[in-house]
């Protein structure tokens, strides 16, 4: 693992590291934020999933979280998209490719040799981040935006043992039935629908709803909310499978870095609170 940069904020530490990924086949990125409590000993650890075009710098540079980490005493993780590099498939189109890894493990070529970021975020980096970090690796809960708030309903609900609380920013709830997430599947898992369901927010909250208490902040001035996000249809498959839910509609919202430094104190104060 090599040191990329630090810096300290609010009494605790951002660090940026490159480390050689096995799962992905190439150098990956990542940052964390360790509190200032973690001098004391281990402390809970919130998984930060960015979304289309972003990695690491995009959270870690315009939400603001740092101070409520900083208050709440939680490690935040914020891994890349992707693998990148001149050797990983590419599109023209931003949603496809580096940058749009979807949180998935790709099973069609030429995606299926890097893409699988799902294995790599559940166990390649949680295996680095227990060695190297003061990291409590039984008190993790996950987060995310847009694409990124997909990869966070999905792993949690299929992988709840790990992680016991989670929140979204606008997160495409519904992949299989807008055209992000249809583009994506098609070309990383191909044309068979029970292959998407796996990767598919509602239909794993009909399947098996989690314990958790889900938290989903929305903005109503979105400009992907009525073709990609579709939050109603996630709202009907909780409370059609008794999933908890809080679904919050925030009016003159829009996608932005700016809606979500709006309520990111909101949702590190819930994982601190279910985290304990």
């Amino acid at each position: 693992m090599t040191p990329v940069s630090s810096w300290k904020s609010f009494g605790g530490e951002l660090a940026v590291f490159d480390h050689d990924s096995a799962v992905c086949g190439g150098s990956m990125r990542f940052a964390v934020y360790t509190p200032p409590q973690a001098k004391n000993g281990p402390v809970p650890v919130l998984w930060y999933l960015s979304g289309l075009t972003c990695n690491w710098s995009n959270v870690m540079e315009k939400s603001g979280l740092q101070r409520a980490a900083s208050a709440h005493g939680v490690m935040i993780i914020a891994p890349d998209t992707s693998p990148r590099g001149t050797d990983v498939p590419d599109d023209e189109a931003y949603d496809l490719g580096q940058g749009a890894g979807f949180y998935l493990t790709a099973t069609l070529p030429p995606w299926s040799q890097h893409f699988r970021m799902d294995e790599y975020i559940t166990s390649e980096l949680p295996a680095l981040i227990s060695k190297r970090f003061p990291a409590d690796m039984e008190r993790q809960g996950i987060f995310g935006h847009s694409m990124g708030g997909h990869g966070a309903l999905t792993l949690h609900l299929k992988h709840p043992e790990l992680y016991h609380s989670v929140s979204a920013f606008s997160p495409i709830v519904a992949p299989s039935q807008v055209p992000w997430g249809q583009k994506a599947f098609t070309a990383y898992l191909g044309e068979d629908r029970n292959a998407w369901a796996q990767y598919d927010a509602c239909a794993l909250v009909r399947a098996c709803p989690s314990k958790a208490h889900i938290l989903i902040d929305q903005g109503e001035a979105d400009q992907f909310l009525a073709q990609e996000l579709k939050p109603e249809l996630f709202e009907q498959a909780c409370a059609n499978a008794g999933q908890t839910l809080t679904l919050r509609r925030q009016p003159g919202y829009d996608h932005s870095y700016y809606f979500i430094s709006s309520f990111m104190d909101d949702h590190i104060a819930h994982h601190a609170d279910q985290l304990g």
